[in-house]
């Protein structure tokens, strides 16, 4: 088995430092007594329960959205050839959140290219809740879809071409072998889309603004108390990192739950008496 050269512990330690060296610092920063009493009131519930909501919302959209952009990305001839598709699917991960804000208010606010059509519809978009799924749909979305492309490729087409020699169509392929074989892929991007629309900030603040009850999401509400109650910032805080934890656990599990699944051979069998059924 190798073994790792000495220098490297050195330098893995001060990554783990830095990592972790902050959260213990919010930890000493948190009024311990007054935790309940800071969670529970109304402006923290609201926005915990918006930026919930909001999240499950958005997360649906991009698996509804995303799961079909994926599947072309991936299977699809002339999507694998053309690389700058897949440069613009990547786009919102390198763009400030801010410039994703103005992105959509130049696109969705009253005198957006959209949005003026939509007004004189009597349908308004910014500075509303739906503005807040937007926004988080348009900076998650690519997480869903780089992390489910990725499980395609590695899954292959063997599966999917077998199915068909056996008279499967293309959609009874894709619900009954295609999706059932990536699925660990599938529930650990949505896990990590959804972490990512729980911490969407700049561009919430800037497109949907700042509405307690209606647009006022947790980040936003830590941000607005960092000024006005530092005590109530780190105890929100500390709720959202606790949330983020149990996020990154749970994909964790599943994804190594996939990866023991895929060695021990049962995805062959299970795709197989899919298709026989």
């Amino acid at each position: 088995m190798p073994t790792l050269p000495r220098w490297v512990w050195l330098p893995a330690a001060l990554a783990m430092i830095v990592v972790v060296g902050p959260l213990v610092g919010l930890l000493s920063r948190v009024e311990w007594v007054e935790l309940p009493a800071l969670l529970t009131s109304e402006s923290a519930r609201a926005a915990l329960w918006l930026s919930l909501e909001t999240s499950v919302a958005s997360t649906l959209v991009c698996a509804v959205l995303g799961v079909p952009l994926a599947l072309v990305l991936a299977r699809h001839r002339w999507a694998r050839r053309l690389r700058w598709v897949r440069g613009i699917v990547l786009l919102p991960l390198v763009l400030p959140p801010v410039v994703g804000g103005l992105a959509l208010l130049a696109t969705f606010g009253r005198m957006g290219l959209l949005g003026q059509y939509l007004e004189a519809a009597g349908i308004r978009i910014a500075f509303t809740t739906l503005a807040v799924v937007l926004a988080q749909v348009f900076v998650a979305m690519p997480f869903l879809v780089v992390g489910l492309e990725g499980a395609l490729r590695t899954a292959g087409t063997r599966y999917d071409r077998a199915a068909a020699s056996l008279g499967a169509s293309p959609t009874r392929t894709l619900t009954r072998v295609t999706l059932p074989l990536v699925w660990p892929g599938l529930r650990s991007a949505a896990t990590l889309t959804f972490a990512r629309s729980l911490g969407e900030f700049g561009a919430t603040l800037t497109f949907a603004g700042s509405l307690q009850g209606v647009t006022r999401t947790l980040p936003l509400e830590i941000y607005l108390q960092r000024e006005v109650d530092p005590d109530a910032a780190m105890a929100l805080s500390l709720l959202l990192v606790v949330v983020a934890m149990a996020i990154v656990a749970v994909s964790y599990d599943h994804g190594r739950q996939g990866r023991r699944r895929t060695g021990r051979g049962r995805i062959e069998h299970d795709e197989t008496a899919a298709v026989t059924a």
